[in-house]
């Protein structure tokens, strides 16, 4: 994984580098993300290390992905990702990895979940269109999506619109829950800043 001195400021970079891209001020990618614009100072200026949340809220409203938000090198034609350069998000007990993601005109990315019994992650609503595609590898997930829960086992596989809030749950009070999972943006429409 990388030093988290050298992600925050890729973070910075990146997220300083794709406003200025798209002619966006500060108040305004604030009002598109829903994050406020004392913590996209902080973001650009490299002096937080943002949450999952935060990170997918400023990259949807940029129109990119979390995984290139997190790049730390730019992107050849074949990438190799090595476990130690892969970004890990830490959250109660739990893990949430980004192993390794795409920018347009395929938006994808891959991540490895870990949730300890009793945890859970509530995730925010994607862009229109977005996919979310997941496989558990043990335990049991409940996943919660528009008001209606749906229990996934082990060895099974789920496909899901999550372009809504969303819930992914371990209710076991024993049994830790990986699971691993693609999701998939729409390609956005062309960038008229």
């Amino acid at each position: 994984m990388a030093e988290p001195g050298t992600l925050t400021a890729a973070i910075a970079n990146n997220v300083r580098a794709q406003r200025a891209h798209r002619g966006l001020t500060l108040d305004e990618l604030a009002v598109r993300s829903g994050v406020s614009r004392g913590m996209l100072v902080q973001v650009e200026q490299g002096r937080t290390n943002p949450s999952v949340s935060t990170l997918a809220r400023i990259a949807d409203a940029l129109g990119v992905t979390v995984a290139r938000l997190v790049e730390v090198n730019d992107t050849p034609v074949v990438r190799v990702v090595p476990a130690a350069e892969v970004v890990t998000f830490s959250h109660g007990q739990g893990s949430a990895r980004l192993l390794v993601g795409t920018d347009a005109p395929a938006i994808l990315e891959l991540w490895d979940w870990r949730l300890a019994p009793g945890e859970h992650h509530d995730g925010d609503a994607h862009p229109p269109g977005t996919r979310e595609m997941l496989t558990v590898l043990e335990g049991e997930l409940t996943l919660g999506v528009y008001g209606t829960t749906h229990v996934v086992r082990t060895g099974d596989a789920v496909v899901f619109s999550a372009d809504r809030p969303h819930r992914y749950a371990n209710e076991s009070p024993d049994t830790h829950l990986r699971f691993i999972m693609v999701v998939t943006e729409p390609a956005a429409a062309p960038d008229h800043s």
